[in-house]
């Protein structure tokens, strides 16, 4: 039975029945997108230097 098995899965993973790997095309990022990504990179900021200033003081 592992015989039969190794065969079955040589035969089945071999580079025949492979398809091709075509690469994604980036999709544009919208203004709505970039807007919230800058609202969240805004906050990040902030919350790191209120935390930063939170361990300075102890």
């Amino acid at each position: 039975m592992r015989i039969l098995t190794s065969i079955i899965a040589a035969v089945l993973a071999s580079p025949t029945l492979a398809s091709s790997f075509d690469r994604p095309i980036p999709q544009a990022q919208s203004a709505t997108a970039e807007f919230w990504f800058a609202i969240g990179s805004i906050a990040l900021i902030a919350a790191l230097v209120l935390v930063q200033r939170l361990v300075a003081r102890t």
